[in-house]
């Protein structure tokens, strides 16, 4: 979890509730690219007292939403899930504020919003082509997608989902932004 989020929210939802909105995420990459498109499509989210918070897991909103929501906090919040977590964030969430809802992913919403020769570019500008292409050629990948073999590739090192959704984020043509994450830019 993003270490300096957290407080910076709790501490603006303490002292003026009204002036702030909390959105929250599964993960840090989610945070990355939340804030590296918001950052490119002129935004400070910070000042505009908004915070992206990543939870760890789709399965802590309830917490999260109980801290930030009316029970707690009493601020605004936004939510951004994967499809097979919004049962989750249905739940959790109840009403205290929307959420919207990617695919499979949002690494999967970058990945077809920039297509899949523009993503292996990126890969190659961070030095990483061998890396990948060896990934390809294991049996339990070579008959995948391409798009499925990039978006798993980015979850098999520590770190690299976190950088790879900045970086996803950052080459992103920003009048291609996939729904989700408009909707969610829309609603802070």
């Amino acid at each position: 979890m993003d270490e300096a989020s957290l407080p910076a929210a709790a501490a603006r939802a303490r002292s003026d509730p009204g002036s702030c909105a909390v959105v929250l995420v599964e993960g840090m990459s989610d945070q990355a690219a939340v804030q590296t498109v918001a950052e490119r499509s002129g935004r400070d989210l910070p000042a505009e007292g908004v915070f992206v918070v990543p939870m760890g897991g789709a399965t802590n909103i309830a917490h999260f939403a109980n801290v930030f929501g009316p029970a707690g906090c009493g601020v605004r919040l936004v939510g951004l899930c994967d499809q097979g977590e919004e049962r989750d964030f249905r739940r959790g969430l109840a009403g205290a504020g929307p959420y919207f809802v990617c695919v499979a992913d949002l690494e999967d919403e970058l990945i077809r919003a920039l297509g899949t020769r523009r993503v292996e570019e990126v890969i190659e500008a961070e030095g990483e082509h061998g890396p990948f292409r060896t990934f390809t050629r294991q049996p339990a990948h070579r008959g995948e997608a391409r798009d499925q073999q990039l978006r798993r590739f980015m979850g098999t090192r520590s770190g690299r989902k976190i950088r790879y959704g900045h970086l996803l984020a950052a080459a992103l043509d920003l009048t291609r932004i996939p729904a989700p994450l408009a909707g969610l830019l829309s609603a802070v």
